[in-house]
């Protein structure tokens, strides 16, 4: 039996779904349902199902970023949307990721048999062959992700399991990403932003340089001394004096 699982915050839409449609004449069972992006992720990294219904504009949620960790990770996973949002730029994007249907809410039931139809088809394809290889957008899309939330939050108490979660993924295949899409590891980023951050602030002759590694995220200015020697070659007072 194929594993389903339904993520949309409309319970109509999950229960209806969960009820109405054949799933056994696929060869189906729905195994888990869920209710925003963040639920429906930590779901699929505990099923790991073999079919995904979902919406993909959910309040508070992003859609995208959460279908392309899932694609990424899990590239056998087939996907179905089904969402009352009609942006084209939109589906192109679900599209772009890998979805295999981009359903508009009210979907009929012929288009959601047809969907499920062809996902079963795909992974009876799929059975007798070696596992795909990751999809190469949606890795990008999610290494961009990260990067962006690096950029924002460089000042905070940061972990690579924190990036993680916001990207959807297992912080193992976030990792694996940032080493083959920037060539470097989550730490190696995270001092690379923080001190180019610390290189502008040096600029303020106020501020001093304890200060400075605090503002960046560096609650030990010892080690942030040691990392700005590191990455810069001179000491952070020995940069201000050049400036």
């Amino acid at each position: 039996m194929y594993r389903v699982v339904l993520i949309d915050d409309e319970r109509i839409i999950v229960e209806g779904l969960r009820k109405v449609v054949p799933w056994a004449d696929y060869g189906c069972e729905v195994v888990g349902v869920a209710r925003d992006a963040a639920e429906g992720a930590e779901l699929i990294h505990r099923l790991r199902p073999h079919i995904l219904f979902t919406d993909i504009r959910m309040p508070g949620q992003d859609g995208l970023a959460m279908l392309a960790g899932l694609r990424s990770e899990f590239p056998d996973m087939q996907v179905s949307v089904l969402t009352g949002y009609r942006d084209f730029s939109y589906a192109q994007e679900a599209i772009r990721l890998g979805v295999t249907r981009f359903l508009l809410k009210p979907s009929k039931m012929d288009d959601i048999r047809e969907a499920l139809q062809a996902m079963t088809n795909r992974l009876d394809k799929l059975a007798p062959e070696e596992e795909t290889e990751a999809l190469p957008h949606a890795g990008s899309f999610i290494v961009h992700q990260a990067m962006n939330y690096i950029e924002k939050h460089y000042a905070d108490k940061l972990t690579l399991q924190i990036v993680a979660d916001c990207c959807y993924v297992s912080q193992w295949h976030l990792s694996k990403l940032l080493n083959r899409y920037a060539g470097k590891n989550f730490y190696d980023i995270l001092n690379a932003v923080r001190i180019q951050k610390a290189k502008q602030l040096l600029a303020d002759p106020r501020l001093k340089i304890g200060q400075i590694g605090e503002m960046v995220g560096y609650a030990d200015t010892a080690h942030f001394a040691r990392t700005f020697k590191k990455l810069e070659g001179m000491s952070a007072n020995e940069y201000r004096n050049t400036l």
